[in-house]
């Protein structure tokens, strides 16, 4: 009998419930949900997860994960899995988000019993996204599509990310009177610079090979040969005393045996040169008031760069359409997150989340953006900055003595950054910087391909260390690479 017959077949779901282990019995299918929306199969060591959802862009919901986080349990357990793989149904979408009209609707409908409901899945969702950021097998996310808000919670802390012609990233919480959360307070602020608070506050979108190159994805290759890779990585046999760091390191060798090379029309970082340095400087200070005005200064000075000026006018009218709330709650979060551990962060967003869903600001984001047709402007409360008080920051952060913590599904294996993101993603800026100062005279070209034979050829490399070194460095009287400082 096929797979999906068997999941969904009303007999084999019974009998999968009666004999599920009492530490799942809080992921049992409730009323409603679809046996369908997630699909499970086996290709020898490799488990792929799919979520199946493709008319709603693969929006996430408690069903789905109610499913993903007994199986991610059990495949943790048995020897015979040994990749786990999630992708996206249909062609448009990895995962758009959460299904964060649902919850609106029932908080504009039922108050409070909808808030509780609200805090219940936040709650969920974070579990799984902490259980994906501490899983002990390789864990794998096929970026292609459209990947936002919960779809970046399923991927962005897999130690392996490959985005394709089609990905498509953005947070855009700040927009629908919300936050970047599902593990945004840790993966946003330590991407280089100050890429993440840009992206947190903006809800600029990365496509293709961009969400490589800004760090977002540690792989690209083209959509085409997904399924060939698929095929390709059950080949793999891991030794049984390999570690973790070790079979990852398989992995992206073998990935890397798919390298068709980057599109001609995507082949250098976009957020880069002098827009790069724009936004390090605009987005470095600590209030958004700051911020908006370190932009009008770019947009208004004549010795500002034409791009550059278009840019930070285009920036100005996105923050201004941002729920005033959302934007000074993000970038305290952004300031505060790069201090928290992972299990910290979850049980963070979790509070942060409760505070949100009772502003008023979400349901009339949600409602306005995603749910009136055509979309409408939102109404925020308060409608401007300076309506937001400090102690309205700080009451989003504040821990209420005998307030309900988030229960995690792992203890003890949190770290402060992502343990393989120099093993497996592009060179990071410090790594450039620990090259050029190493005390080895070596000259532009002699550096590039240095790193690029460090990372054994890998796609984007070179795209990334020239950028690096075009921004960063300048060049001595005999030829040798210097950094600027």
């Amino acid at each position: 009998m096929p797979l999906k017959a068997k999941i969904t077949n009303p007999a084999y779901r019974n009998q999968a419930a009666s004999t599920m282990p009492d530490e799942y019995a809080e992921f049992k299918d409730q009323p409603g949900d679809d046996p369908d929306d997630v699909l499970f199969n086996t290709l020898y060591g490799v488990r792929t997860i799919k979520l199946n959802r493709p008319k709603k862009y693969n929006a996430l919901n408690g069903s789905m994960i109610r499913k993903i986080i007994p199986r991610l349990k059990e495949y943790q357990k048995s020897a015979l899995a040994s990749i786990i793989i999630i992708g996206g149904a249909g062609p448009k979408a990895f995962c758009a988000g959460g299904d964060v009209s649902h919850l609106a609707n029932d908080i504009a409908q039922n108050g409070d019993i909808g808030r509780s409901a609200s805090k219940t899945y936040f709650g969920l969702e974070y579990r799984l996204d902490h259980l994906i950021a501490t899983y002990s097998k390789p864990y794998i996310a096929y970026l292609d599509g459209i990947t936002m808000g919960g779809g970046v919670g399923l991927s962005v802390h897999a130690p392996i990310r490959i985005a394709t012609e089609n990905t498509v990233f953005a947070m855009p919480e700040t927009g629908i009177g919300f936050f970047p959360d599902v593990g945004g307070s840790f993966f946003l602020p330590r991407l280089e610079g100050y890429l993440g608070t840009y992206l947190a506050l903006t809800s600029e979108t990365l496509k293709g090979a961009q969400a490589l190159y800004a760090g977002v994805a540690t792989h690209y290759i083209d959509s085409s040969v997904l399924s060939n890779l698929t095929s390709r990585l059950a080949e793999l046999v891991f030794k049984d005393y390999s570690d973790l760091r070790s079979r990852l390191r398989i992995i992206d060798r073998t990935i890397e045996e798919f390298n068709t090379g980057l599109p001609s029309n995507d082949s250098t970082p976009l957020l880069a040169g002098n827009l790069r340095i724009a936004i390090d400087h605009c987005f470095q200070y600590d209030t958004v008031e700051k911020i908006v005005s370190a932009l009008e200064t770019e947009r208004d000075a004549t010795a500002t760069p034409p791009q550059v000026k278009e840019w930070a006018a285009r920036t100005l009218n996105k923050l201004a359409e941002k729920s005033p709330t959302s934007l000074k709650v993000t970038l305290r979060q952004m300031r505060l997150g790069l201090d928290w551990n992972t299990s910290e962060t979850f049980r963070r967003e979790y509070h942060i989340a409760a505070r949100f869903i009772q502003h008023p600001d979400f349901v009339n984001g949600v409602s306005a953006r995603l749910i009136h047709k055509p979309p409408s402007k939102p109404s925020w409360q308060p409608p401007n900055l300076e309506g937001v008080s400090n102690e309205d920051i700080e009451s989003y952060f504040r821990i209420e003595e005998g307030e309900e913590g988030l229960k995690l599904l792992t203890d003890g294996q949190d770290y402060d950054r992502y343990p393989f993101e120099k093993d497996l993603g592009l060179p990071r800026e410090e790594h450039v910087e620990e090259m050029v100062k190493s005390g080895k005279p070596l000259g532009r070209s002699q550096l590039i391909d240095a790193m690029v034979e460090a990372k054994e050829g890998k796609i984007g490399v070179r795209e990334k260390v020239e950028e690096v070194l075009g921004r960063r460095c300048g060049v001595d009287g005999e030829g040798r690479v210097v950094w600027k400082g």
